[in-house]
């Protein structure tokens, strides 16, 4: 049985895969892939959310680290990009983040980055989970006296604090006010402090983490929330972040919501200006508008696309040396500061160029066309090959046909959910709207009509 998704391991908490048994093994098998048996007494970070279910996960998988002679830095409710900035910058082995990111609280997860602060590659999963689920894998119980040592780290926050001002230039934020929506979640207590400290007057909401409340209606999943606030107090901006603020939303100083692609886009054209736009490349998925395409065309920066995952853009910004990428969803990727998306550390970057250009970021959102587009994501009873369901196939053809070029549709299941994603995108809202349903309905009726067989 497959443990790993598109983003680490993920599921109910206290059920398969996500119980104590299994984060005990986890703990044993990243020391067995990950450690390097020539230097004793190696190190491994663990953060979490604030998920009540984050008490028990770290403690099992603490007790396999230590057991098998790794010692452990426990840093507490820390955003994601946290743990992977300090996993490098205190040399360790490993970084384990104890999160479900934007789930409700009833899931949990862990995201696993190596000693060089990037999420592990395939076949470092696959050797983790081979571990895992082999009950045939070699033991890496030590002797008594080389057991590891766990120990929290009572700096963490401020180390990271100080690193993310740092790589905005400490940028002064004197003037503007600012609605921060935290979601509940790992950016509860950081996220404020930065933008205080840089001089933003700060407006707060979901803040007040009581283990069950992250992402309930809050955070980078309802920016609509952020936005009443924003318009309430007439601030500047609204930013939200998810459960696990590696992403980030942001909402105009009219109490509109910004799409990623728009982000994306003022943010290329920002870094482009500056010669900071490596290659005059950005990389972005395939759920990006094609308006963000045609955008970047017109300013004559080239577009990489690859498949859904924050983990994709990283990986073709690595391979290519390419500086800036990102995701639809709010994974803003910028690779000389962070090795993953740091929804903190994005906010900061477009805080600055609003700085810099003395624009609000209704005027610079500005800068490209969104065809209309809708995503319809809803639960299925099953996952089978969308190349098994012919009806289904046929339809998509006869969609294309339909589209031309003014168009397009995206089909693909949840890596992390029992869910079904379908996305629709053309010049003509309608058109939209009618494949939209009409795909989602198909394909939900042809699952259910192929478990019957």
């Amino acid at each position: 049985m497959k443990l790993f998704g598109t983003d680490g391991i993920r599921g109910t908490a206290n059920q398969y895969p996500i119980t104590p048994e299994i984060a005990l093994r986890a703990g044993k098998a990243i020391t067995h892939v990950l450690a390097n048996p020539e230097k004793p007494r190696q190190r491994v970070i663990i953060g979490k959310d604030t998920r009540i279910s984050g008490y028990m996960l770290e403690t099992a998988l603490t007790s396999g680290l230590v057991a098998s002679g790794m010692d452990v830095f426990l840093v507490g409710p820390m955003p994601t990009p946290a743990v992977a900035h300090l996993t490098t910058s205190m040399g360790c082995a490993a970084g384990i983040m104890l999160t479900a990111s934007h789930n409700p609280f009833e899931d949990n997860g862990l995201k696993i980055f190596g000693a060089d602060g990037y999420k592990l590659n395939d076949d470092l999963e696959l050797a983790i989970e081979k571990y895992i689920l082999d009950p045939t894998s070699p033991d890496t119980h030590v002797d008594a006296k080389h057991i590891g040592k766990a120990t929290r780290i009572d700096d963490a926050r401020g180390r990271y604090i100080e690193y993310a001002k740092y790589t905005a230039d400490n940028v002064s934020l004197h003037g503007l006010k600012i609605v921060v929506d935290c979601g509940n979640g790992a950016a509860y207590y950081v996220a404020p402090l930065i933008f205080r400290e840089l001089g933003a007057e700060v407006i707060t909401m979901a803040t007040q983490p009581d283990g069950m409340n992250i992402n309930a209606n809050c955070g980078a999943l309802h920016p609509e929330q952020a936005a009443a606030l924003v318009t309430q107090h007439q601030a500047d901006l609204g930013i939200s972040f998810d459960g696990d603020a590696d992403r980030v939303i942001f909402t105009d100083a009219q109490g509109n919501v910004v799409s990623g692609d728009r982000i994306m886009a003022l943010t290329a054209l920002a870094l482009k200006k500056r010669d900071q736009l490596r290659g005059n490349t950005i990389a972005v998925t395939v759920m990006s508008n094609l308006g963000l395409h045609a955008a970047m065309t017109a300013a004559g920066i080239e577009v990489i696309t690859t498949g859904v995952g924050d983990r994709q853009v990283i990986e073709a910004l690595r391979q290519h040396d390419h500086s800036f990428g990102g995701e639809n969803s709010g994974h803003l990727i910028f690779a000389d500061h962070a090795t993953t998306g740091d929804g903190i550390l994005s906010a900061l970057q477009v805080l600055r160029m609003m700085q810099e250009e003395k624009s609000p970021l209704h005027v610079l959102a500005d800068c490209m066309e969104e065809y209309p587009q809708k995503l319809e994501s809803f639960s299925v009873p099953a996952k089978p090959d969308l190349d098994s369901l012919p009806h289904f196939q046929k339809l998509l053809a006869e969609a294309a046909t339909a589209f031309g070029k003014e168009g397009r549709h995206l089909i693909r299941y949840s890596g992390t959910e029992n869910k079904a994603r379908v996305m629709v995108e053309h010049r003509d809202p309608e058109t939209v709207r009618y494949w939209t349903a009409k795909l989602a309905t198909a394909l939900l009726d042809e699952i259910k009509d192929s478990l019957k067989k």
